[in-house]
């Protein structure tokens, strides 16, 4: 077991990594009140009901999986669970699944009588690497990512290792591309466990580095006025892809892992390319680039005609830059198969 910190004063909580985790949730998590458990219909059931029923007064809602339940309807239909079920200022909400999960269930938390206490155990790799942590929390809004939310942090986080047993491979390497993010702005080692393969092996440590990066970045930023910007690296791209999922069906690591090739040097390019091709993950999009920038502009990190990016020279160096947006218009040729539009 290891046991990572998250220092943010009043706001700090602990990180338990543990295989197992999940069957003993009522020994980390206070679950003597009425609980909430949120989960999607993507995850195996017996996840949360195992929380429910080491709750005083679990109940369990599923939601539909993918992006579409991170919306305005789904997230007032939460809130009248909540209220129909009774739950108080002292009750209690717990993701059980993905990055939607947590954003959705953590966003519900913090609006709920102005904020109850949540938990996360999150049961996908991007998850457990990632999103899990760091308090930021939303919802969709008439098809840009995550524009209404609030940084609200969670009381803990549970990340048990043996949730992942159940996923594919593809999910799987979702999750590795923000994990390799990590590496590439802040963790030359971690960049390397990719580098030198046997990923597999190395699961344990590529979690715990990931998440170590994230915790240290948030504990110095956590309303990203600057260095936590870092952890966008490779997504004001990947957003404008993923913004038409329905037609290509990527994933958000996939758009993500696609969002980093532009913005790495001429002499990494080569070296992260054959690392995403080896976890089989994406390298280019059938798009047309107009179609990427026109979502670009509407980047809620978006500074008016501005847009502060991430770049990488090589593993663990890291340069952030404001540009105009129409800078970045030539460097999604990079990663597009169809002609500017």
């Amino acid at each position: 077991m290891n046991v990572l910190h998250m220092d943010l004063g009043a706001d700090s909580y602990d990180i338990v990594i543990e295989r197992g985790a999940l069957q003993k949730a009522g020994e980390y998590l206070d679950l003597d009140r009425k609980v909430l458990v949120l989960t999607d219909d993507g995850v195996p059931a017996e996840y949360a009901a195992s929380v429910a029923a080491q709750s005083k007064d679990g109940f369990v809602l599923t939601i539909p999986q993918g992006e579409d339940s991170k919306s305005i309807p789904r997230f007032s239909e939460v809130l009248s669970k909540m209220l129909s079920l009774g739950f108080s200022r002292r009750d209690a909400v717990v993701a059980v699944g993905g990055g939607v999960v947590g954003d959705l269930a953590g966003f519900c938390a913090s609006a709920y009588m102005r904020g109850i206490d949540f938990y996360n155990i999150p049961s996908t790799v991007l998850s457990q690497v990632d999103s899990s942590i760091g308090g930021k929390t939303a919802v969709n809004l008439d098809g840009i990512k995550n524009i209404v939310g609030a940084f609200y942090q969670p009381k803990k986080v549970l990340v048990d290792l043996d949730l992942l047993q159940t996923l594919d491979s593809r999910l799987i390497s979702e999750g590795l591309a923000e994990a390799l993010k990590m590496g590439l702005t802040s963790d030359a080692e971690l960049f390397e466990l990719f580098e030198n393969g046997n990923i597999e092996f190395n699961m344990d440590e590529i979690i715990l580095r990931s998440l170590t990066v994230k915790k240290t970045v948030v504990e110095q930023d956590e309303k990203e006025q600057g260095l936590r910007k870092i952890l966008n690296f490779g997504h004001t791209i990947g957003h404008g892809i993923e913004a038409h999922e329905e037609r290509h069906g990527l994933y958000h690591g996939e758009c993500v892992a696609i969002g980093m090739i532009p913005m790495v040097s001429d002499a990494l390019r080569p070296r992260l390319i054959r690392i995403l091709e080896s976890l089989r993950l994406p390298t280019s999009v059938n798009l047309d680039a107009g179609e990427i920038f026109a979502v670009m502009t509407h980047d809620k990190k978006g500074e008016g005609e501005y847009v502060t990016v991430t770049t990488v020279s090589e593993p663990g160096k890291f340069e952030m830059k404001k540009v105009r947006f129409t800078d970045l218009y030539p460097m999604i040729k990079m990663i597009v198969t169809k002609e500017i539009g």
